[in-house]
């Protein structure tokens, strides 16, 4: 068989293989407007290109192993989703299924959910009781290097790869710490992370409640709804929820969270696709539980990413919440997952999120209503202090901290935000009295 005949074959091949995907996870997306009746013919002579590069590896490339069909279709793949935007990427069928995996709330590796910031690799947030939280990772940490492999140029994905692993083995990383500038090199222990995504439900002082969530999966919502109860049942009047390093995760747990403090038919998110699209949609509050009357603070930070975002805006907007701390992240897009035939997928970015004003989230991020700022130290600090308040007694060395830290020099773990949250509350409720009263007398 000709070498024009096998190219010829191999671009239908590739060509039905692009457009066999189907949509099965991500926003709801309408029926795509037909396209010209040229484009196939036009795609196929743009495709050229890369078919007769392919056949040319095939058949020159000094090391022949490296050249199967699958291994550089699946790096051409890689190249071609990455040179769109940090959050599109293609995976294998491992990767798919880790993913999966991730959103059902439990999965093996180190606990960080990093991404692509200015090219770099960089933590969003490190996932609390985890090999990364205990040795000291913080958000906003580069990862420069994974068992002394550079992670320039390495893609999101290979990263992530290369961090998972075996429950039980070892991987070393280099990050460099922007602030305080510090270089360090950690090694840790591979486990199986299983994201308890609401914690902390307790009732703090004069009748506020406290609940901190995680991360957003599957059981989240249901969840948090039994806290709430249970804070309810114990006399809660107002509530603090902490988003704080919660790097997000399912849009639909996102709104089913937020719809339960705002009224039903109120828009929770809209997300808008490319013009003429169709991918637009808006998330309306629905459901049974809605708590309406008490007054209520988000806190967020810098490690508060996408599903927080969405939850934070949503709350802020509609007046529902005051939202205290820091920045957060500004991770507002939509990424569709397109399963493939072999069990591969992409995961492509086909929409951005809005806040019900309409507000965008990607870039930008949550502006906090109360900022209130904490030095990263501080901040560690106060993890390992509600950590040791939750789980008990915990090993010294898997708490490690800069040698410079707040720890090291004896300050105490004085949580700033959560202390102003509170204030807030407590005048919130000063006033909604005093206005009471002030009703009554003037009836009088």
């Amino acid at each position: 068989m000709s070498t024009k005949v096998i190219g010829r074959r191999l671009l239908w091949l590739m060509l039905a293989c692009l457009l066999s995907v189907n949509l099965v996870v991500g926003a709801k997306l309408a029926t795509q407007p037909e396209k010209p009746k040229d484009s196939i013919d036009v795609a196929f002579e743009k495709m050229r290109l890369l078919t007769n590069v392919l056949l040319e590896i095939r058949k020159s490339y000094v090391d022949e192993e490296k050249t199967e069909y699958k291994e550089l279709l699946y790096g051409a793949l890689r190249g071609m989703l990455q040179s769109l935007d940090p959050h599109s990427q293609f995976m294998d069928p491992d990767m798919f299924k880790d993913m999966k995996n991730d959103t059902a709330g439990e999965f093996g590796g180190l606990g960080i959910v990093i991404g692509l910031r200015d090219g770099i690799l960089t933590v969003i947030a490190p996932m609390e009781d985890t090999p990364a939280f205990r040795a000291g990772v913080l958000h906003s940490d580069k990862i420069v290097a994974i068992d002394g492999e550079s992670t320039e140029n390495m893609s999101l994905q290979d990263a992530v790869k290369r961090m998972r692993g075996e429950p039980g083995t070892k991987v070393k990383i280099k990050i460099i710490r922007p602030k305080p500038q510090a270089i360090k090199e950690l090694e840790l222990v591979r486990a199986i992370i299983k994201v308890d995504s609401v914690k902390g439900a307790v009732i703090l002082e004069d009748h506020i409640g406290y609940i901190r969530i995680t991360q957003f999966n599957e059981p989240t919502s249901d969840t948090l709804q039994k806290a709430i109860n249970k804070l309810m049942g114990e006399g809660m009047t107002a509530l603090v929820l902490d988003l704080r390093n919660n790097p997000g995760g399912l849009l639909s747990s996102a709104v089913d969270v937020s719809q339960q403090f705002v009224k039903s038919g109120s828009v929770i998110v809209s997300t808008k696709g490319r013009k003429g699209s169709g991918g637009q949609y808006q998330y309306v509050s629905k459901g049974k539980a809605h708590y309406l009357n008490f007054p209520m603070v988000v806190l967020v930070n810098g490690g508060s990413a996408s599903a927080s975002e969405i939850t934070a805006g949503a709350l802020q907007d509609h007046h529902r919440a005051i939202i205290v701390g820091e920045k957060t992240f500004g991770k507002g897009s939509v990424q569709s997952v397109l399963p493939l035939e072999d069990g591969s997928a992409i995961r492509l970015t086909t929409a951005k999120y809005y806040t019900p004003s309409g507000r965008t989230i990607h870039e930008k991020g949550v502006e906090p209503d109360i900022v209130i700022p904490m030095l990263p130290e501080q901040w560690r600090k106060v993890q390992i202090k509600r950590s040791r308040d939750e789980v008990g007694d915990v090993d010294e060395e898997e708490l490690k901290t800069d040698s410079e830290s707040l720890a090291a020099r004896g300050e105490p773990a004085i949580d700033v935000q959560l202390e102003r949250a509170v204030d807030v509350l407590k005048g919130i409720r000063l006033f909604q009295s005093q206005i009471r009263s002030g009703q009554v007398a003037k009836k009088k």
